[in-house]
């Protein structure tokens, strides 16, 4: 079999069963995250990325243009990209796109072009390139095409050689970043760009790209059924109803309907509050019905803690339907600076909106918004200039992809790593001084923040030459683990004494969902006799995975 050119319709189908290809393997790609905790997301992000392109070309037909379909998948993944390794991944996109588009049909020389402009465009949108990762493995993949140009003009031979130099460069990132050596992986955002042109060549030799099947829970095995209805003031799309069930799905049941101003939902889920949150961004909720069910571990599991009850939820979807009129109210009069931010748990968007955040992201550690999210709360807040706090190092790039695609506003991103660091920030905002005043002052406070978190691995390892055993706690602090312990309390202790220097004067503990505030008390006042010198404070952060967040400053 030769080919010498990919028309227009091939180069649609090729994408669809990369993005298929992806997602079939995203599991595993998270599973290759260098730190074992529980927030492993790099396939996700990944696969949310082309996820969002690949809708954009289904929705063209078979029949498209090629600039048209480079127009969809350049814009669909910038604007659907998710974390560092997906907005890479869509740079690397728009690259290859900003060549294709202007032809009919892609020949080798074409091709070989396209992947020198993708190699190009991800290595600028990165400040500090790094070697052994996702970008090593493009490099790589782009050197090869240079070199197959001039031996074959047969896409596919070429296209063969291009990948098996990718994936032996892959094979090589733990030799160039001695962290994935110790853990024993290669670099999880390479391995995620080699399935990706894996799966575009599959479909390129004649074959298919088949989704796996996705096991459907049964309804025991899910917390509550959870239905409502969104109502818009605008007009209801079909894209706004695929982007609503792509969001809340995450392989439940689910079920999302639209007509001209409401999407219906019924779902089943362990945690409706995310639900409804990411509801609330496309209207104002309402008959909403939500039934525990008994039977399943998750209930099970909560016996003696606190579970998120029908009237919880229905209050929390009340508060932020008054937080959606009283934003309507407050829109005819333009701000001159407001506020976006990253969080996550209650108790942390709680401290943001007394800040006087003007709209608040869910996020944070363990569903980055994507680009699409970050553009369009900025779209939402009624302001001249907008700071925006990404509250996390994984969402800082997609932070700054939303501020280079507003128009009519001026973005800054402050890029703070963690809540603590947002929330510093806000405290050093001085409403009677210039955006640029305010962004200096608050570049160098965060910088004074450490922050520290606890969570467990969820698998043996070994890293910065400590060895980690599945179950064990890690305190993980701004630059790698800190601690590892099989006590919760030592772990938090040593990361504690680890932070704290003779400069510290306050230390802020945030409790979450997996702590109760007895426990979080009780470590408090050890951390006062430990520490006489520094003050110290606790907070309901109410975040998931991480059951304790710290900052020292």
């Amino acid at each position: 079999m030769e080919m010498k050119t990919i028309n227009a319709r091939l180069l649609a189908k090729a994408f669809l069963g990369a993005s298929t290809n992806l997602d079939n393997h995203k599991e595993w790609i998270n599973e290759l995250n260098v730190f074992p905790v529980p927030d492993g997301d790099t396939g996700t992000n990944m696969t949310a990325t082309i996820a969002s392109a690949a809708h954009a070309v289904e929705e063209l037909g078979s029949e498209a243009a090629m600039k048209d379909i480079c127009k969809a998948i350049s814009s669909g993944s910038l604007r659907g990209a998710r974390g560092n390794s997906g907005v890479i991944l869509s740079q690397l996109f728009r690259g290859f796109c900003k060549i294709s588009r202007d032809y009919s049909e892609l020949n080798v020389q074409i091709l070989c072009e396209a992947m020198q402009r993708a190699c190009e465009t991800a290595y600028k949108a990165v400040m500090k390139p790094k070697e052994g990762t996702i970008l090593t493995v493009a490099r790589a993949a782009a050197d090869k095409a240079l070199e197959m140009a001039a031996q074959t003009d047969d896409v596919l031979v070429f296209s063969d050689a291009v990948i098996k130099e990718a994936e032996r460069v892959l094979a090589q990132t733990p030799d160039m970043l001695p962290v994935l050596k110790q853990a024993g992986v290669v670099d999880s955002g390479g391995q995620g760009l080699v399935e990706v042109l894996k799966g575009a060549f599959i479909v390129l030799s004649g074959g298919q790209v088949e989704a796996k099947a996705v096991e459907i829970q049964t309804e025991a095995a899910y917390a509550y059924r959870l239905r409502f209805k969104v109502v818009s003031a605008m007009l209801v799309t079909g894209d706004q109803v695929s982007d609503l069930r792509h969001k809340i799905m995450k392989g439940r049941e689910c079920q999302v309907t639209g007509n001209a101003n409401s999407i219906s939902v019924e779902i089943e889920c362990d945690d409706p509050g995310q639900v409804i949150s990411i509801a609330m961004d496309y209207g104002v909720l309402h008959q909403v019905h939500l039934h525990s069910n008994p039977n399943s571990k998750a209930v099970q599991a909560r016996e003696g803690k606190e579970a998120l009850t029908e009237q919880a939820s229905l209050e929390r979807a009340e508060e932020k339907e008054k937080e959606h009129f009283s934003s309507e109210a407050a829109a005819e009069s333009t701000k001159e600076i407001a506020f976006v931010a990253v969080s996550v748990g209650e108790g942390m968007n709680d401290v943001f909106r007394q800040l006087g955040c003007d709209h608040i992201i869910t996020g944070g550690q363990t569903m980055n918004p994507s680009t699409e999210d970050i553009l369009s709360a900025i779209e939402k807040t009624n302001a001249r200039n907008i700071i925006v706090l990404p509250n996390n190092k994984n969402i800082i790039m997609a932070a700054k992809q939303a501020a280079d695609l507003t128009e009519g506003k001026r973005v800054v991103v402050i890029p703070t790593k963690t809540v603590p660091q947002g929330i510093t920030a806000m405290i050093n905002f001085i409403p009677d001084q210039s955006l640029e005043d305010n962004q200096n002052r608050m570049m160098e406070e965060i910088a004074l923040v450490k922050t520290g978190q606890i969570t467990y691995a969820v698998r043996d390892t070994l890293i910065d030459n400590k060895q980690i055993h599945q179950g064990d706690f890690m305190g993980i602090g701004d630059d790698g683990i800190i601690s590892v312990d099989a006590d919760l309390n030592r772990a938090f202790h040593q990361m504690i004494d680890a932070m704290v220097d003779e400069e510290s004067s306050i230390i802020s503990i945030y409790f979450g969902q997996d702590a109760s505030e007895e426990d979080a008390n009780a470590l408090a006042e050890q951390t006062r006799q430990r520490h006489p010198q520094v003050e110290v404070e606790v907070q309901n952060g109410g975040q998931p995975v991480y059951c304790y967040v710290v900052s020292v400053e």
